[in-house]
This record gives structure tokens, sequence and C-alpha cells, in this order.
């Protein structure tokens, strides 16, 4: 195997992981300042969450392997490029939202981040069809998220 194709499985699985760290760090920095703001009323339950974020980061680092190993050196490049920039996206959206209760900006954030999800999935499905498949959940997600934090920016 060669060693481009192991680098970019490494990176693409170490993205995953920070992701997956700094964003659980900012989330549970806020949890007095979120619960007094008003929800909009297509807020998931509280225990989606639980269930669908390990699913998303588990999905991600498989998906991000598979382009890793199988993809072409164009599809490599999408996934990392597209992942490190939805990844960034999406942790500015935590930390806007939780430590610096900035919503608007918060909520621009995620919508980037829901749009730079998308040519991850096209990398992924056209790699490997199942590797595209497992990532329609974590792309309908991030678009939900972006609508919820304009919710939460229209209400507060």
């Amino acid at each position: 195997m060669e060693i481009a194709r192991i680098s970019a499985a490494v990176a693409s699985t170490v993205l995953v992981v920070g992701y997956a760290v700094a964003s659980g760090l900012w989330v549970t920095t806020g949890d007095v300042w979120y619960r007094s703001l008003e929800q909009p009323p297509w807020q998931p339950p509280s225990a989606v969450f639980g269930i669908i974020w390990p699913y998303n980061f588990a999905a991600l680092i498989a998906a991000g392997i598979a382009v890793a190993l199988s993809g072409s050196a164009a599809a490599r490049t999408v996934w990392l490029v597209g992942l490190a920039l939805s990844v960034a996206a999406a942790l500015a959206w935590a930390r806007l939202f939780f430590v610096g209760h900035s919503l608007w900006p918060a909520a621009i954030a995620l919508i980037a981040a829901a749009v730079l999800t998308a040519p991850i999935v096209v990398a992924a499905w056209n790699t490997r069809t199942w590797a595209g498949a497992i990532l329609l959940p974590y792309n309908v997600w991030v678009a939900l998220a972006a609508s919820v934090s304009v919710g939460y920016a229209l209400r507060n």
C-alpha cells in the first residue's frame, strides 16, 4: 500500500477524532447558558444527540478510510480538503455558539459546514457507494443543525 493512501487515512482519522474531542469540550462549556435559550420547535430531543454523534464520527472515519485506501488522488484531495474545511466550520460553530454566545455568526458557520459536507459525500459515494451512503445521515444532520442554529438566532 502506498504511503499517500496510508497518510490520507491517518490524516482523515485524526481530523475526525480532533473534531469529536474539540466539539465535545466546547459544547459542554455552555450548558447553563444553552438551557436558558428559547429552543426552536424542531430542536431534536436530547437523546438523539447521544445516538447520532457516535454514528456520525464512526461514519466519517469509515468513509475517510475508504476514500483514502480506494479513491483516486483527486477523490482523496477533495475528501481531505473538504473534511478539513467542514470540520473547521463546524468547530467554529461550536466555539461561536457555546463559548462566544454569538448566535448569528455561529449559524453562518454551521450553514457553511453543511454546504462543505456535500463534496465529501460525493467523493465518498464516487469511491465506494456504501461510503457515501453512510454519510447521508451526517449530511442531513448538519443541515438540520444549521436550521436549528438559525432558529436559535432568530429567537434569542
